[in-house]
């Protein structure tokens, strides 16, 4: 099983999340690309990190919208949002190369990730990007969502995620942000989501039923309260459960 985590979300003279210990923890790291969150300096430093830990490096790529940190939905162009994703692919693959590694897979971040489960030109445009830079990136992204039927389509690979922290509708949808209860904060529940994911393949949704939730890889957000204490409890419960913690790319 991977683990990731959303990290170099910081941008100039602010910080969020504690990079460094979470790179100590996670397989792969998604990356801020400037757009949502992060600049060249933070980009860079979390490269040099991954690179030195051996951690997988992805690209998060998100609407242009820093004052919002990319929660709020845009309704893009589709030849715009591709260009957009396009450039910070590319962004954060250059510093990748300064430290002999690549950008290894894609993942949106925020309303981009939502809408893209949802809307089919935005889920396309997302699709192009990655096929013109990369074929063979892998995206991850929710299982079942038309951003993975339209990859999938495209001959991308997909990899299934599933997130620890975050409460799940009974359609497999996460519940939105804003919501009460849509965060989940308890380090010793998102560890035990996480291990029940990775080992009976289901989570609880918010009225109690059972849904499948066949996954290569979980999210703990690190933006999140106690992301550190629960990225660590998380990882101890899966090693403790027999779960092998690797990058899927």
């Amino acid at each position: 099983m991977d683990l990731n985590a959303d990290l170099g979300e910081g941008f100039g003279i602010w910080r969020l999340g504690d990079d460094e210990a979470l790179l100590s923890l996670v397989t792969s790291a998604n990356v801020a690309c400037g757009f949502h969150g992060g600049d060249p300096s933070t980009m860079r430093r979390v490269c040099e990190g991954a690179a030195r830990r051996g951690v997988a490096v992805g690209a998060q790529v998100g609407y242009r919208d820093l004052a919002g940190f990319g929660r709020r939905h845009i309704a893009y162009d589709f030849a715009e949002l591709r260009d957009e994703v396009t450039y910070q692919l590319g962004a954060l693959d250059a510093f990748c190369r300064l430290f002999r590694t690549r950008v290894r897979y894609l993942k949106p971040h925020g309303a981009l990730y939502h809408a893209a489960s949802t809307d089919e030109s935005q889920a396309a445009a997302v699709v192009a990007a990655v096929s013109g830079y990369n074929p063979e990136l892998p995206v991850l992204c929710l299982p079942g969502s038309t951003l993975a039927q339209l990859a999938v389509g495209a001959g991308l690979p997909v990899v299934a995620e599933a997130f620890a922290d975050r409460a799940y509708l009974p359609n497999g949808a996460l519940v939105p942000r804003g919501t009460p209860g849509a965060v989940i904060t308890d380090p010793e529940q998102v560890a035990e989501r996480a291990a029940r994911m990775a080992t009976e393949r289901s989570v609880v949704a918010v009225d109690g039923t059972v849904i499948p939730c066949s996954v290569d890889s979980i999210c703990v957000h690190g933006d999140t309260p106690g992301a550190v204490s629960a990225a660590e409890l998380v990882r101890a419960t899966l090693i403790d459960a027999g779960v092998t913690l690797t990058p899927f790319a």
